[in-house]
């Protein structure tokens, strides 16, 4: 084979066949293949798409390309959760360990964060002395042990997909559904699950912004998933706004850990439920979502999430105390205000601008190697439909100094759009997806 060959039949509009794409990614992931020729290809998968069993084939080829986990000693069904990604997003915090304490193994690989978006790592390490670099063995030893395991994806875990998303990143193909769902389901595959719950977001703060975009990710990573041999169910939800109030690392981190201890914002709350309710039905533990809902709720009134969330804690290295109170976590020297200059119903926000904010507060990175500030970040107070008068709060803002502070008040200022009439509300779950819907 050639590759110069593959990439005309992708460019012509042919479909590769499973060798094809395997020897590809193979001979990328050794360098015998270059970023040029990969770019090639890329560019012909965006334009051209790709058949059902050319994303399998590209899925299985990528995990395959470094280490996989074996869980099997684990016992009970594996379910993880992955979330494409928002502004406030810190489910995964609260959301595993309430699963985990039901009795359903929880074995979680998650990301950093770049640009606007935030990263569920980010926000771990934020709690002092939390390790997310274990080895694969300790990895399966703290599923095995606790039924929880959250770290970050290892060197040799899918090393294809570290390659190929670098180069799709300045080649301005990342937004290529095949791609995006080859690169979230081979990694979540390599984690040893039998089973996926996905969060796939859609609107401002989204990288999908319209939802039939969101719609087509989700059916396509559940027609993924099912095709090898996992259940995958989605949800589609409302990324209009931000998730919750906070917007940051430990801010984030411990408004996850209120929601453990029966409190957090409504939103938060309610988005954590269905997930893990769907979670809980995969894992059967659960009859139905309505057992599921009351089998979480339980987690949270009884205190077994935060105690599993603590001993997730101590296991990786951290204080467990440490998130006990808000005091345990890092915080920033100064809290200043973002008020609103005018009066009027909020009628839109540009919740992407709102994670730039932070962002540029020294909550999130520009580039993969800026470092991050777990202390700063703010409060985001409107919501959608909110009648504010001019000189409220619109944020509270955790921050190293005046000049940080002036900018991110403009920002946020800008991103927060009034009109003279309540607009209508996007509910928080749009849709919900399986393998039924998805035939």
């Amino acid at each position: 084979m050639r590759a110069v060959d593959l990439i005309r039949k992708k460019r012509d509009g042919g479909a590769l066949t499973a060798e094809e794409v395997q020897w590809l990614i193979q001979r990328y992931t050794a360098g015998e293949v270059g970023d040029d020729q990969m770019a090639a290809f890329a560019m012909a998968v965006f334009f051209r798409g790709m058949a059902p069993e050319e994303r399998s084939a590209l899925v299985a080829a990528m995990m395959a390309s470094g280490d996989v986990m074996d869980l099997t000693s684990v016992p009970g069904v594996k379910v993880d959760k992955h979330s494409t990604g928002g502004v406030g997003d810190k489910v995964s915090i609260c959301l595993a360990p309430l699963v985990a304490a039901r009795g359903v193994p929880v074995p979680m690989i998650s990301g950093r964060g770049l640009g606007h978006t935030g990263g569920t790592l980010d926000k771990l390490e934020a709690i002092p002395g939390f390790r997310v670099d274990l080895s694969a063995a300790d990895f399966e030893a703290a599923v095995r042990d606790l039924g929880i395991a959250l770290i970050g994806q290892t060197e040799r875990l899918v090393p294809a997909d570290k390659r190929l998303y670098a180069l799709r990143d300045v080649t301005a193909t990342v937004e290529s559904i095949p791609m995006i769902a080859a690169s979230i389901m081979s990694k979540k595959l390599a984690e040893g699950i039998d089973a996926l719950v996905l969060d796939v977001k859609t609107g401002s703060g989204a990288f999908m912004k319209r939802f039939e975009d969101a719609r087509e990710l989700a059916q396509t990573l559940i027609a993924v998933g099912e095709g090898m041999g996992k259940r995958v169910r989605a949800l589609v939800t409302d990324m209009n706004q931000v998730l919750g109030r906070a917007v940051g690392n430990a801010n984030e981190t411990w408004e996850a850990v209120e929601v453990l201890k029966g409190g957090g914002p409504d939103d938060l709350v309610h988005l954590t439920v269905e997930l893990g309710a769907e979670m809980l039905v995969l894992g059967k533990v659960a009859s139905d979502l309505a057992d599921g809902r009351a089998q979480i709720h339980s987690a949270i009134a009884d205190g077994s999430g935060f105690a599993k969330l603590q001993a997730c804690v101590a296991r990786q290295g951290g204080d467990p105390t440490s998130v006990e109170r808000r005091a345990g976590l890092p915080m920033a020297p100064h809290r200043g205000e973002a008020t609103f200059a005018a009066s009027g119903y909020v009628s839109r926000i540009d919740t992407e601008a709102v994670g730039r904010a932070g962002m540029l507060l020294g909550a999130g990175r520009a580039r993969s190697s800026d470092i991050i500030d777990p202390a700063v970040g703010f409060e985001f107070l409107p919501r959608l439909g909110d009648e504010v008068r001019a000189g409220q709060v619109l944020a509270l803002v955790d921050h190293r100094g005046s000049g940080d502070l002036e900018l991110v008040q403009d920002v946020l200022r800008k991103a927060v759009e009034l009109s003279d009439e309540a607009p209508e509300v996007p509910t928080l779950i749009l849709e919900r997806l399986g393998a039924a819907e998805v035939k």
